[in-house]
Parts: C-alpha cells; sequence; structure tokens
C-alpha cells in the first residue's frame, strides 16, 4: 500500500500553494536556545508585506502574543481558519482535527475515512486559532473548562458557503476543535450509485414500498447511515406523500421534505418531536437516530398505525438490530408485526481507477477472504499504487459494503420465540441475506477495492462465507 506520508506531503504541499497566495508562507520551526529545527515540517505562520509588521512577527516566532484580544483578531489567524476549512472542502475531507500537543498544534484531516496530518503549527498560535474558530461558530470564547458546539460558516474561493459543525473539548494541553463539514447544499446520491448490489437494492427498494412499517439503517458513526436514508426518502419523494424528517443535524436538503432539526437546548428531543411529528398528517417519517426506550417504542408504535418510519441505530450487523431493540424493552411481538427490513453497512475505500494495479494476494490474505486456490487463479485482483489524482493514496471516494435482512416469516419467528441473535442471522442467510463479507468480497473480486481494504473494514470475510454455506 503507498504510503500516508506521500498523501500527507500531497495535501500540505495544496496548503503551501495556497498559503502563498493569502499570506502565509512555511518556515523553519523555532527551538528553545533562539536557533531553528530546520525545515522538519512546513509549518504555517502568518507573512506581512510591510517591514514594521515583518518584525513583529519575527518577534511572535519566539514569544507568545501577550495581548490575548488582539491575537484573537489577528488578519493572518482569520487567513489560517479560512485557509484550513476550504482545503478541507477542496481535497474532499469529512472532518478537520485541530489539536493542542506540548510542543505544538496538530492538524489532521479525515480524508476517505484515515485521519491524515497535514501539518504542524507552533504552541503559541494555539489560543488565537481556537478562539477564532470559537467566534466564527458563535461559541464562548471565554469558557474553555466545558465542551461546546456551533457551526462555522466560511467562503470557498468561488464565494460558496462551506458549513462545518464545531465541538470544543478541553484537554491536557488545551482545547482540541472538532470541525465536521456538513455538505446541505450538495446532491443528494440516488439509491443506484451508493453500491447495493443488484439483490440488495431490489429488496430495499420492497422495503420503501410498504405503507406503514419500520426499516432500521444500522452501523458505527460515520458509516454513511445518513446518507443512505437522504438517498431512500429522494426515492419516495412525491406531491402526494407527506414527508417529516427529524434530524441532528440535517445533512442534506430534501426539496419537498420537510426537515426539522433537533434542538435539545430547546428541549426539543427526537422524543417530543416525534410525538409532534404524528399530529403532523404524515405519510413518511424519518427520525435520525433511536437514542433511547422511549423513542424506540414511539418510533415502533408509529410504524404500526399507518406511517412508514425509517430510522437508524448502532449496531454491528442486521440481526443484532433485533436484540438491541429488545434491550431497549420494545416487545418481541412489536418488533415482529412493525419491522420491515434493516439494512447494515460500512463504508470502504475505493481503490484509485487510474492507477491501481493487478496484485496476487499472499497465503494469508487468501485464507481470511476465504478464497480458494482456483478463484485467485481466474480472478484479477487489484492494489493500489499512488498517483497525483489520488494523492498518491491509491485510492479515491468510497463505496458501501451492505447486508440487508428482510424479515421473512422464519426470520419473523425467531423474533417472536426471542431466538438469539446466532437463529436470527442462520434464518436471514437462508432467506437469501448477502453478508457484509460477501458484499466487500464480491466488490474486491470486481476491482472495486483492494483485498486489504477489506480487511481492514470486516476483520474475517472467509468466516462469513463460511456461515453463509452452512445456512445453506
Amino acid at each position: 500500500m503507498a504510503s500516508t506520508a506521500t498523501a500527507t506531503t500531497a495535501v500540505m504541499n495544496e496548503i503551501e500553494s495556497n498559503g502563498s497566495r493569502t499570506g502565509l508562507v512555511p518556515v523553519p520551526t523555532p527551538n528553545r536556545a533562539g536557533g531553528t529545527t530546520g525545515p522538519r515540517r512546513p509549518e504555517m505562520v502568518p507573512s506581512v508585506q510591510h517591514s514594521e509588521a515583518k518584525a513583529t512577527a519575527a518577534n511572535e516566532k519566539t514569544a507568545p502574543m501577550a495581548d490575548f484580544g488582539a491575537k484573537c483578531r489577528s488578519v493572518p489567524v482569520v487567513d489560517l481558519v479560512n485557509l484550513i476549512a476550504r482545503t478541507a472542502a477542496q481535497s474532499g475531507a469529512s472532518d478537520v482535527h485541530i489539536e493542542p500537543r506540548k510542543e505544538g498544534i496538530i492538524v489532521r484531516y479525515r480524508l476517505d475515512g484515515i485521519l491524515t496530518q497535514i501539518t504542524e503549527l507552533p504552541k503559541w498560535m494555539d489560543a488565537a486559532l481556537t478562539s477564532r474558530v470559537k467566534v466564527l461558530a458563535g461559541l464562548d470564547i471565554a469558557e474553555k473548562r466545558k465542551p461546546q458546539d456551533g457551526r462555522l460558516v466560511v467562503q470557498g474561493e468561488k464565494g460558496e458557503d462551506i458549513a462545518f459543525r464545531v465541538s470544543t473539548m478541553p484537554t491536557q494541553f488545551g482545547e482540541k476543535v472538532v470541525m465536521r463539514l456538513l455538505r446541505d447544499h450538495a446532491a443528494v446520491p440516488t439509491l443506484q450509485s451508493l453500491g447495493y448490489s443488484a439483490s440488495d437494492l431490489e429488496r430495499l427498494k420492497g422495503f420503501l414500498k410498504h405503507k406503514h412499517g419500520m426499516i432500521l439503517v444500522v452501523g458505527p458513526t460515520g458509516s454513511g447511515k445518513s446518507t443512505s436514508l437522504s438517498a431512500a426518502i429522494a426515492s419516495v419523494t412525491s406531491p402526494e406523500v407527506n414527508i417529516i424528517t427529524l434530524e441532528d443535524p440535517i445533512e442534506y436538503q430534501l426539496p419537498g421534505v420537510n426537515q426539522t432539526q433537533i434542538n435539545e437546548k430547546a428541549d426539543l428531543t427526537f422524543t417530543t418531536a416525534l410525538r409532534a411529528v404524528l399530529r403532523q398528517d404524515p405519510d413518511v417519517v424519518l427520525v435520525g437516530e433511536v437514542r433511547d426506550a422511549e423513542t424506540a417504542r414511539i418510533a415502533m408504535q408509529a410504524s404500526q398505525t399507518g406511517h412508514l418510519v425509517l430510522s437508524t441505530l448502532h449496531t454491528d450487523d442486521a440481526p443484532s438490530a433485533v436484540t438491541r431493540l429488545m434491550d431497549m424493552g420494545v416487545e418481541s411481538y412489536v418488533i415482529s408485526s412493525a419491522l420491515l427490513g434493516v439494512v447494515a453497512q460500512r463504508l470502504m475505500r475505493k481503490l484509485c481507477s487510474d492507477c491501481k494495479v493487478p496484485m496476487k494476494p499472499s497465503r494469508r490474505v487468501q485464507e481470511d477472504l476465504g478464497l480458494t486456490d482456483e478463484e485467485v487463479a481466474n480472478t484479477t485482483i487489484y492494489g493500489p499504487c499512488g498517483c497525483p489524482k489520488c494523492h498518491n493514496t491509491g485510492y479515491r471516494g468510497r463505496i458501501g459494503l451492505y447486508e440487508v435482512m428482510e424479515v421473512t416469516d422464519s426470520v419473523n419467528r425467531c423474533i417472536v420465540s426471542g431466538a438469539r441473535v446466532d437463529a436470527v442471522r442462520e434464518a436471514a442467510l437462508k432467506d437469501g441475506m448477502t453478508s457484509l463479507g460477501e458484499d466487500g468480497l464480491a466488490k474486491v473480486l470486481a476491482g472495486v477495492t483492494s483485498a486489504e481494504e477489506l480487511l481492514r473494514v470486516v476483520s474475517r470475510p472467509c468466516d462469513e462465507r463460511q456461515n453463509k454455506q452452512k445456512a445453506a
């Protein structure tokens, strides 16, 4: 696999080139003796055109600023915050991490799901940088002991708005800032573009044709659940259907849909909002997340009284959603009568189509994938190489892995009887469910991704393949 350091260098070069246009240039890091450590890593500090400003900047490299207010309102820091935000959007990053350390500040982007260090800033910029982010996000700059949340909007190079959800957290060496890029003006992807297999897509569309019932999308944080739900909602939107969504935050703007932002400070929680929604004559209701037993019960009851309800849960796979609902206190007979299906998913990096190369998997990788020698000999398996278009990582973009479980008669009987999750999984596999590992393996054999990337997301696909064979 190509080195992530090469990818980091590529993004850092982009920051440096942008910096030359916005008044930011890389300089060596000052050391405690008053000298410099050399060009160990490009670090961004303000560059000023006038000689007096240059002298001031030179002094500030080696000593903290005395005036905190002036430092907070510093134009170069404003440029730096805007630069970090714009470069993140241009690079396709989903999150920006600004992390204080003992000797400096680390800036990292999450690119295609992988955290990558972009640059390191001098320690004296910590307070000014964090305070500027707080000001833009509408947070209290004087409060450093408690976590805070807000929203930040900066302008892109073309004048477009780039929005971030901002979270601050006090740490040992200062306040850590995480900025989640909100692509609320981005086009909603179609279900067909998300990477579902033909059989899974047909099964999901069958769920969405129902007039009532509940559809759950499960997976860890950052697995694309909100995108899948938005695509599903977009597919059923029409003038004849009243659709209401409860989201935190609203990630996509959906035409023809009534979208509500959860606001816990105003006591507008998922539970209270869901009660109000049911008095709004809805046909389809999207609940961003089932977080507690009360929300689960109300959502289930709504799905039994003539509403199609879509929501998410945090479970590892589709069958585990049943036991999770039971743990929340939802009765098994309610689950069996309300639940239409469960979609489990993960996100996996796609190989760069411009530089992927054929690779023969090692014996251990072959065993972990569950591939036979004949399958390896008759199939071309690709791996990453690296080129400028993919920042020399070998990967560009992501695609979903899916496990679509339909609540068939046999699965329903398992739910009613309170059977273990293994029994629910076995019944679902017998009725045609494709596991996450199987779906990922199909994408490896199709050249969409690499074997190593699949094993990063799914530990042992061979076990799921064996379970499928036993169930058959």
